[in-house]
């Protein structure tokens, strides 16, 4: 062999080995979580059914299932989908949900359900974690903000759109061994190296010049709020509104400042939610830079049409959308849940959590939620979907449906 062609062969091989052992530290990298089983589901007798009852009479549940068959139209007809150890195309994913929706669009008794999903469907729970089977859930919501055009005394947040510099690479291209391994940054100095982090982009201008803003809000808590539900409606100063979604992040790994603030005492963990960050952060103006900026993740955003859209690009249905591990379960796959929900009293309060189960398509996916043990619940807009979403910290089970193979 060449010299010269041995010599980069090995620097190729050299620079593999320092980017493997870089992975897990490197903030260039999206950090992923540890790793997981293949699949996270396994397959239960129909004798381990459970219950099956639905808490919204199927209200929404045509919906949810029609944008599942509309992502699932988009892909190849032979693509594979993963329920535990057994494997489905597209095309029987289609199948399924169209003869799930024929029938619920009857609108069955529970008996005549349980018959229905006995005789005619596969039933797979998921392993979940720590505790056999249970599943931690929690919420988010379409948050509504009002926002400028343009910067202005009273709007001085922008909501960005994806810099013009950020850079992802696809590791996969280069090696096989990092298939599903990918690197966001920036190119500089014929070099890739981290992006900015959030005290970079917030206070320090980084990307002046780099990124368009699309709209201007009030409160940076707000931005930062928004970012976590990672899309929102605005409403501008100019009588126009804004379907805002996720786009790109930075790279950087997401840090709970939930976790920052029962850590550090300020918050008792019984009491956590979205509302008390928010309360505890208007209440001490002062540490509102140190909180925020102990998650260096930030989110770059786009205008859509209508919204909000998840991973799958469809439009989401309040109360009928999950988001789940997306290297775990069927993408748009039919799943049931039962968890517990918040009631409200007349002055907006939880009075009690209630308990229910109800069908839901896996949707979406974010960043923390990772692993068989997570799922987190689309509660939709307006002041009951704020409340859920903020408050929502609860264990429940997860089950996913597909029609049998020798059915129809």
């Amino acid at each position: 062999m060449n010299p010269w062609v041995n010599k980069r062969y090995n620097s190729i091989i050299v620079l593999a080995v320092l980017l493997s052992l870089l992975f897990a530290g490197c903030a260039l990298f999206k950090k992923g979580p540890p790793r997981v089983r293949e699949t996270a589901l396994i397959r239960i007798d129909s004798s381990e059914y459970p219950e099956f009852s639905d808490d919204m009479l199927y209200d929404g549940l045509e919906h949810g299932i029609l944008q599942s068959i509309l992502y699932l139209n988009k892909v190849p007809a032979d693509r594979k989908f993963r329920f535990g150890e057994d494997l489905f195309d597209a095309a029987h994913m289609i199948k399924s949900m169209e003869h799930f929706l024929d029938f619920i669009q009857t609108k069955p008794s529970i008996q005549d359900l349980k018959k229905y999903i006995h005789s005619n469907y596969l039933v797979y729970r998921s392993v979940a974690s720590s505790n056999p089977g249970q599943v931690f859930f929690t919420g988010y919501y379409e948050p509504s903000l009002e926002g400028s055009p343009e910067e202005t005394t009273e709007y001085r947040f922008p909501i960005y759109a994806r810099p013009s510099d950020l850079t992802t690479i696809n590791l996969s291209l280069f090696l096989p061994e990092f298939k599903g391994k990918k690197i966001t940054g920036r190119y500089t100095d014929q070099t890739v190296v981290p992006y900015y982090d959030r005290k970079d982009i917030e206070y320090k201008g980084a990307l002046d010049g780099k990124a368009t803003e699309i709209a201007w809000l009030k409160d940076r808590i707000d931005l930062f709020f928004l970012q976590i539900q990672g899309s929102g409606k605005i409403y501008l100063n100019n009588d126009d509104i804004l379907h805002v979604h996720y786009h790109a992040t930075n790279g950087r790994p997401y840090q709970s400042i939930g976790k920052l603030l029962i850590d550090t005492g300020k918050i008792p963990r019984e009491e956590m939610s979205m509302q008390k960050i928010r309360a505890y952060l208007h209440d001490h103006p002062e540490e509102v830079d140190t909180v925020l900026n102990h998650n260096p993740s930030y989110v770059f955003f786009k205008i859509e049409e209508d919204g909000p859209i998840g991973y799958l690009e469809v439009k989401l249905t309040p109360g009928r959308s999950i988001a789940l591990d997306r290297r775990l379960f069927p993408r748009a796959g039919l799943a049931f849940i039962k968890t517990v929900k918040p009631l409200i009293n007349g002055s907006g309060e939880i009075h009690k959590w209630s308990a229910f189960s109800r069908f839901v398509l896996n949707q979406d996916t974010g960043g923390a939620i990772n692993g068989p043990g997570r799922a987190d619940m689309f509660w939709g807009d307006g002041t009951y979907a704020e409340i859920a979403a903020g408050h929502m910290q609860h264990p429940g089970t997860l089950y996913f449906l597909v029609l049998k193979p020798d059915v129809f």
